[in-house]
């Protein structure tokens, strides 16, 4: 797990419990390196004092408040811990509230707690009692120099921090143009939701986070490694000139959309609504084949079925393409 980022306590009423904080994520994302185009040559960053112009080292460089322009407060770690130390080393829950009164926009980053040394039993006295009574703990803690709101909530046998955004840091959604429930252009029909019911409940399976990836990490490892092997490493791929979009009406069949994702072909006219309502249109023309291909003195019907099942063929071969363009 490596070194812990945080030591202190979490303290509600008289209850003090010693705990270390741990990073409870890591970032998989690319470490992509910028490089000169000229020579391909890593491209630096230097610290550097703006009065002189010169490169400044670690040992060198302190923290400052700007309280005027120009003028700043020389800040040290000391001075921050001492504006309040009570807050700088404690986890101080406020309330406890159920968890599901906090909207899932307000979580922001989560991080372990562990017991601190003799801080067993008490650790476990509040993660038994979360459980129990099915609340999650509400807390304040400053992690560097920022004062979260944080929620206290059990994973396991573990205690999660999860720090919190404030209510001031959600941006409104008044400007944004939101169909409500009663919209005339976002009306649903009864037939559209249960259809988008049906497929949600088709999809539905359990939660098993092992069997999701980065795809589109691998893929750009894949491109590496196929460049690589290529002697390419220094070959800079250039845009290829955009296509022109295809042309998209206005009016979105939205039964057709659904029915096709439900794995049904869309229809035209009264046979279309007759597949929507029932579902048996497509299996109509697969009777009469049958009987045809059985019955060999029956050479009018099977002619006549066949042109039907030729057509019911020939629609989505014509249709394909269309679907490719629009991709």
């Amino acid at each position: 797990m490596g070194r812990s980022l945080w030591k202190g306590a979490i303290s509600f009423g008289l209850v003090h419990i010693p705990v270390e904080m741990y990073p409870a994520v890591r970032d998989n994302a690319l470490d992509l390196t910028m490089l000169d185009r000229r020579d391909f040559s890593p491209v630096g960053f230097k610290r550097y004092n703006k009065g002189n112009n010169k490169e400044v080292v670690w040992d060198d460089i302190v923290k400052g408040y700007e309280y005027s322009d120009g003028e700043y407060v020389v800040l040290s770690e000391e001075d921050l811990r001492r504006a309040n130390p009570e807050a700088t080393g404690t986890i101080d829950i406020l309330a406890f509230v159920d968890a599901e009164t906090v909207p899932l926009l307000y979580y922001e980053q989560p991080y372990y707690l562990a017991p601190g040394k003799g801080g067993d039993k008490v650790y476990a006295l509040l993660r038994e009692t979360l459980r129990k009574v099915g609340k999650i703990g509400i807390a304040t803690v400053v992690i560097r120099v920022k004062q979260h709101l944080a929620a206290l909530v059990c994973e396991g046998d573990t205690i999660v921090l999860n720090t919190l955004r404030y209510s001031d840091e959600i941006r409104p959604t008044d400007e944004l143009k939101i169909p409500t429930a009663k919209s005339k252009t976002a009306a649903i029909s009864d037939k559209e939701l249960k259809m988008a019911m049906a497929l949600v409940e088709g999809m539905s399976e359990d939660w098993e986070p092992e069997q999701y990836h980065d795809t589109y990490r691998e893929d750009i490892l894949a491109l590496v490694e196929k460049k690589v092997k290529a002697r390419q490493t220094k070959t800079i791929t250039m845009p290829e000139k955009e296509k022109a979009p295809a042309s998209k009406g206005n009016v979105i069949d939205l039964v057709a959309l659904l029915q096709q994702s439900l794995g049904k072909k869309p229809g035209k006219g009264k046979a279309a609504n007759d597949d929507q309502d029932g579902g048996e249109e497509e299996e109509a023309p697969a009777k009469p084949r049958k009987t045809a291909s059985k019955t060999t003195g029956t050479k009018a019907v099977a002619k006549s079925a066949a042109k039907p099942a030729a057509k019911a063929k020939s629609a989505p071969a014509k249709a394909a393409p269309a679907r490719r363009k629009a991709a």
